[in-house]
């Protein structure tokens, strides 16, 4: 079966990265991948290229699209003439479903939704507009795929079909993600502090829904209490030229304790040195992928209840309010006064439940068996 995946772009991003899980994973003898980016390579199309999969760019930009190069998406759909085609978020959507009208013959059609909007007064324009047009047209797709029950639920009170949806969460490759041996004194010795430094971390893309602030306020706080601790914080954008999160840790007199590693690509061995891993998000989290490694390499989390964080650590992490910084404060205090046999324990049972139902292979087959119906 070939099967076409139509993706906004290929940066390193969490959508972007399961579907690079998916063909990495799914059974080449029964399935036929192809991708197009509309926009470019970004950090991932070489690494698809690498699993013999052709990629595509079109090299479109924001905003209204060029006539030209929506004819040469157009035509390169028909030269393709993909058996089934998968949208990737909101505009991989709607550009999969006129791939689906441009063809001759009918083509089953899936959406994939990897976002769980709040107010959508705080979306881009016209991110807001395409998740609006996108509940217009939603009943033209065969399925809905969303990674989390928050996300279809949300969706659905926004007008999107509530008719032939299926929730398939992210997987997490556990060989890849899990506890290294020495990950912890490894860290502590690139940051320039001791071995047994506790180190608690966020994994997050600077973006005003992941709340950097509220973990930098939190930070502050458990700074006045246990001055020792240290602050990991990596993502892009997450750096020394990011100048209001360095204002804002300058304000804070945690400067020492902060460190910003910006866009890494060992994400699994920073994450494997951590004591405490974090999601602090505000708003907009479907289903974190920095959860789910953390958990897979060990590591107890701190998560606020949004989209379908709660559910992923279950009981091994805390979960609190978003924006609660007290809470936060207090969460990371619980994890600290466990001490270090304690938090290992967390850890192991987080890294069990990773396995027993987030693995990569137990969720792509959730998709092979969703292709097979078709």
């Amino acid at each position: 079966m070939k099967i076409l995946h139509i993706i906004s772009g290929l940066p390193i991003g969490g959508a972007e990265m399961m579907l690079y899980k998916l063909l990495s994973v799914i059974d080449r003898d029964i399935f036929e991948p192809v991708v197009i980016s509309l926009t470019d390579y970004g950090s991932l199309g070489n690494n698809i290229k690498n699993l013999n999969i052709p990629v595509y760019k079109m090299e479109m930009n924001a905003g209204f699209p060029n006539p030209y190069k929506v004819w040469g998406f157009i035509k390169l759909i028909r030269k393709i003439n993909p058996e089934l085609i998968q949208g990737w978020m909101y505009h991989g959507n709607l550009a999969a479903l006129l791939a689906k009208w441009v063809l001759f013959n009918h083509v089953p059609l899936l959406w994939n939704i990897r976002h769980t909007p709040g107010d959508l007064k705080k979306e881009k324009r016209t991110t807001a507009r395409v998740i609006r047009l996108g509940a217009r047209l939603s009943a033209q797709p065969d399925r809905i795929i969303y990674n989390s029950k928050v996300s279809a639920q949300k969706h659905e009170s926004m007008g999107y079909s509530d008719k032939h949806k299926n929730i398939i969460p992210n997987g997490f490759n556990c060989e890849q993600f899990k506890p290294f041996d020495n990950a912890k004194s490894k860290l502590c010795h690139s940051l320039d502090l001791k071995e047994d430094t506790l180190l608690i971390g966020l994994v997050a893309r600077y973006h005003i829904m992941k709340d950097h602030v509220s973990f930098l306020h939190s930070a502050g706080k458990l700074n006045k209490t246990y001055p020792e601790i240290h602050f990991v914080l990596v993502g892009q954008g997450v750096d020394k030229n990011n100048h209001l999160l360095i204002k804002l840790i300058e304000d804070l007199k945690i400067r020492k304790n902060v460190h910003l590693l910006g866009k890494r690509m060992d994400i699994d061995k920073i994450t494997a040195g951590l004591d405490v891993a974090c999601s602090s998000s505000s708003w907009g989290e479907s289903f974190s992928n920095a959860i789910g490694e953390a958990m897979a390499c060990g590591v107890p989390c701190v998560v606020t209840d949004v989209g379908d964080s709660a559910w992923i650590v279950g009981d091994t992490g805390i979960v609190i309010k978003p924006r609660d910084e007290e809470a936060l404060t207090k969460a990371w205090i619980e994890l600290i006064e466990l001490g270090s046999e304690g938090r290992a324990r967390l850890g192991r049972s987080a890294r069990q439940r990773v396995i027993e139902y987030f693995s990569i292979n137990i969720v792509v087959k959730q998709y092979e068996d969703l292709y097979r119906t078709f």
